[in-house]
């Protein structure tokens, strides 16, 4: 439609744009759109503002997963601990959810569990219902580091602690926290609560018949096991090896004493009787060797017809989680990912798949054209196959002369993100990442990446790399040598995406 021309509008126009323009201090800034800040994860959990490190009380019920999580509402740096809280129907789109848990007189509330406590062993649910309990450490810088447990009768929205908390006491240890619990089955239609507790340098096992009176059954910290620091956020559980046989895992998170430095997650495949875990070997095996990946453990009460140990971790490290450059949040969780046993060569590891869940970001497929190709975006998710028996590179760059690198040599993998961007923050960071394959022979490769995130998944998960970058424009050119031609590029839709 043609408009007529006003010559007097025009005019008043103009004034009002300088008279506005000189008027500087009424002028709004505008902000960000809520997730879309720089560096903002797009398809990774993060909270909504301030801070965040472990997962807690990770538990499936009625078609949500629950996410709670380590949270402190007041600041960009770790302080007085909270349990942030968020569902999801797939985890990877989470609808946030109020503070659970807040610190009171006992102390703060540092990391734990929740379980659906089915037959209502302790008494705490109500009209029939099985309650949601989560089992918690409080930590007081005057009393210790005790447990306590809460339960909810409303699905996780609303909490009551228990009355009568501390339900275990510290046996004068100062390391005394992270319980993970479970039910053990006798098979005889018994059972009972085990609780998996990080004790300074050690595991040690606890049992109850109701959640609240807890009795000590024994300790697990043999000597050839990577120490170098404390032991936290531990996690047992069973799984069918690949041959039928049913084993248990254990993790470990230890903080620092990592295979490049820091913080880090072990583990520990054996068997379990319901008093003590007993391992296999006495070989040091880590669930990822990135740098990026930590505290992770696994949600309970999957449904039998799905059967999938379902795992997620802290995605940063204690050594510069507090001075990472993003400020209206910091850190972000791994992919949720599939736990499976499997058998390469001699050895049996703990295989690390992203669940099936990711599949459903996927809004466009392409191949690429040679072994130089500019991406359109960072959200990707890139399958590679290697060419033959030699090295190969993986090199993401920008126009600023940014760039990280991923080498497969014949004994190990190197990660480089020492010139990845903004990396000053912390000398820690800029340092080049190793990880000794012990003769896993990598045929493919498997890269998911988000605004500040790098995963790479060899041979279907046998191994792991976890690593955060920050680089001052997108690393949009992509570089591969000794990969075969034609591999896929997935680019992945944000979850906070409305269409």
């Amino acid at each position: 439609m043609r408009r007529n021309f006003n010559p007097l509008l025009t005019l008043f126009f103009i004034m009002g744009f300088f008279a506005c323009s000189e008027k500087t201090e009424d002028q709004v800034i505008e902000e960000p759109a809520p997730f879309s800040e720089e560096y903002r994860p797009q398809y990774h959990f993060s909270p909504p503002e301030q801070w965040m490190n472990d997962p807690n009380g990770m538990v499936y019920l009625d078609g949500e997963y629950h996410l709670f999580y380590q949270h402190y509402p007041d600041s960009n740096i770790w302080g007085p601990m909270h349990w942030g809280h968020a569902v999801s129907k797939d985890m990877l789109h989470w609808e946030h959810l109020p503070i659970a848990l807040y610190p009171d007189s006992l102390g703060y509330i540092f990391s734990g569990s929740a379980v659906i406590d089915h037959g209502n062993t302790s008494g705490l649910g109500k009209d029939g219902k099985d309650p949601m309990v989560a089992i918690f450490t409080y930590h007081h810088n005057d009393n210790g580091q005790t447990q306590g447990i809460a339960y909810s009768n409303d699905k996780g929205r609303t909490w009551t602690k228990y009355q009568e908390n501390p339900v275990l006491k510290s046996p004068g240890i100062p390391d005394f926290r992270d319980p993970k619990v479970s039910w053990f089955d006798n098979g005889d239609g018994s059972g009972k609560w085990i609780m998996t507790l990080a004790v300074k340098d050690k595991i040690s096992f606890y049992s109850s018949p109701n959640l609240i009176d807890w009795s000590h059954e024994s300790d697990f910290n043999p000597e050839w096991a990577a120490y170098g620091g404390v032991w936290e956020c531990p996690d047992l559980f069973p799984m069918t090896s690949s041959n039928g046989e049913q084993k248990w895992v254990l993790l470990v998170s230890i903080n620092p004493g990592g295979p490049n430095g820091g913080s880090a997650t072990q583990y520990f495949i054996g068997s379990f009787d319901g008093n003590s875990f007993t391992t296999e070997g006495n070989e040091v095996k880590w669930i990822d060797y990135g740098a990026d990946n930590y505290a992770g453990v696994t949600w309970s009460n999957i449904p039998q017809e799905d059967g999938r140990r379902l795992f997620m971790g802290w995605m940063s490290n204690w050594q510069y989680a507090k001075v990472v450059p993003t400020t209206v949040w910091r850190s972000a969780m791994t992919l949720p990912r599939k736990l499976e046993l499997v058998e390469v060569g001699d050895r049996e590891l703990l295989a690390s798949r992203p669940v099936m869940e990711t599949q459903d970001l996927v809004k466009s497929t392409a191949t690429l054209k040679g072994m130089e190709n500019t991406l359109k975006d960072v959200l990707f998710e890139l399958d590679l196959q290697k060419e033959g028996e030699g090295p190969a590179t993986i090199t993401l760059s920008n126009d600023l002369g940014e760039k990280v690198s991923l080498m497969i040599m014949e004994n190990q993998l190197v990660f480089d993100r020492s010139k990845s961007g903004k990396t000053d923050f912390s000398d820690e960071f800029q340092r080049v990442h190793n990880a000794p394959l012990h003769g896993l022979k990598i045929d493919q490769v498997k890269v998911f990446s988000d605004q500040s995130s790098l995963e790479f998944f060899f041979n279907n998960g046998e191994m792991v790399m976890t690593e955060i970058i920050f680089p001052n424009a997108p690393l949009l050119h992509l570089k591969l040598e000794g990969f075969k031609d034609g591999g896929k590029i997935n680019y992945l839709q944000s979850i906070w995406d409305q269409e």
